[in-house]
């Protein structure tokens, strides 16, 4: 086990570095930079600015430099806010998202499983339809365009609920359905295909056939193997939440980090959407690691050295 988490962590480093390299690059390919867009600004002043923040160097060294300076803890300030350090942003502005993304994988997990069971255990019912038209629809539609109906349906057109910032619990409601909505629909789809193949398993006749309740059959046995899967997709789940709070915190008007990510590649902030960049990827990675490690605890008789990386 520790041969194996030592490996994963060996290959988590490489792919940060991977990131941040090819995150460095790309941003630097791109035209314009962090100061092309101020108006009016001296040009021995915009000379200053480039010494200051190092874009007067060579490619490479600028790269080097902030390497250097990255595995010395330091992010970097940022190009855009004058005095504000990158962590002093992400500490400020994170805790927002990750409020926002506890509730979202909660009601992922809690209603894409719930609505998997009962399509399961209904099969070729009306609840079974039911479920699955939801999921279908849940999967098919954007979150930006379903942040946007649930926006003026229960905010604009009803008003019942808070449409921006994260006030109270119930302004949690609106964009916490606009994200998790594509995750409910898709962990119901996968709980019922597979807690519908594991009651058809052999080893279910068996338990029935001994007198084992249908309760228990379904809590103690299947759905432990009905697990397996749902915990695989929590790191693409966390990524894709992450990944979609950008769009839905800028709707929403949620002072989040995903807000924040979004404003920077406008403003061309480099050292801000670096260092956004490896908080995020660092996080995702993390999780990866740790839904492997989840494994062996919710099915002993998987092996962490048989895992296929």
């Amino acid at each position: 086990m520790a041969k194996y988490i030592l490996k994963r962590i060996a290959t988590s480093i490489i792919t940060l570095w991977a990131v941040i390299t090819i995150t460095f690059f790309m941003l630097r390919l791109l035209p314009g930079g962090p100061f092309t867009g101020e108006r009016n600004i001296p040009e021995a002043i915009m000379q200053n600015l480039e010494v200051k923040y190092g874009l007067d160097k060579p490619l490479f060294e600028q790269y080097g430099l902030y390497l250097k300076n990255l595995l010395q803890g330091d992010l970097g300030e940022s190009m855009k806010y004058a005095g504000k350090e990158v962590s002093e942003i992400i500490s400020y502005s994170f805790p927002s998202s990750a409020k926002l993304g506890v509730v979202v994988i909660s009601i992922a997990l809690i209603f894409g499983i719930t609505l998997g069971i009962i399509a399961a255990l209904k099969y070729n019912s009306w609840p079974d339809s039911l479920c699955m038209v939801l999921a279908t629809l849940g999967v098919t539609i954007p979150s930006f365009v379903l942040a946007t109906v649930l926006m003026y349906i229960f905010g604009v057109k009803y008003k019942l609920l808070p449409v921006t910032g994260l006030n109270s619990p119930v302004s949690y409601i609106l964009p916490a359905l606009a994200l998790g909505g594509y995750s409910i629909a898709f962990i119901s789809r996968l709980t019922r295909s597979k807690l519908l193949e594991t009651l058809n398993s052999d080893y279910i006749r068996t338990a029935r056939a001994k007198g084992v309740s249908g309760f228990k059959v379904i809590v103690k046995h299947a759905l432990r193997n009905t697990l397996i899967p749902i915990i695989t997709y929590l790191g693409p789940l966390i990524a894709g939440i992450l990944t979609g709070s950008f769009v839905v915190e800028k709707i929403f008007a949620i002072p989040g980090l995903g807000r924040e990510f979004v404003n920077t590649i406008s403003n061309r902030d480099y050292t801000v959407i670096m260092g956004v960049t490896v908080f995020y990827s660092s996080i995702l990675i993390i999780c990866n690691l740790l839904v492997d490690l989840l494994y062996g605890i919710i099915d002993p008789r998987i092996k962490l050295d048989d895992i296929k990386q």
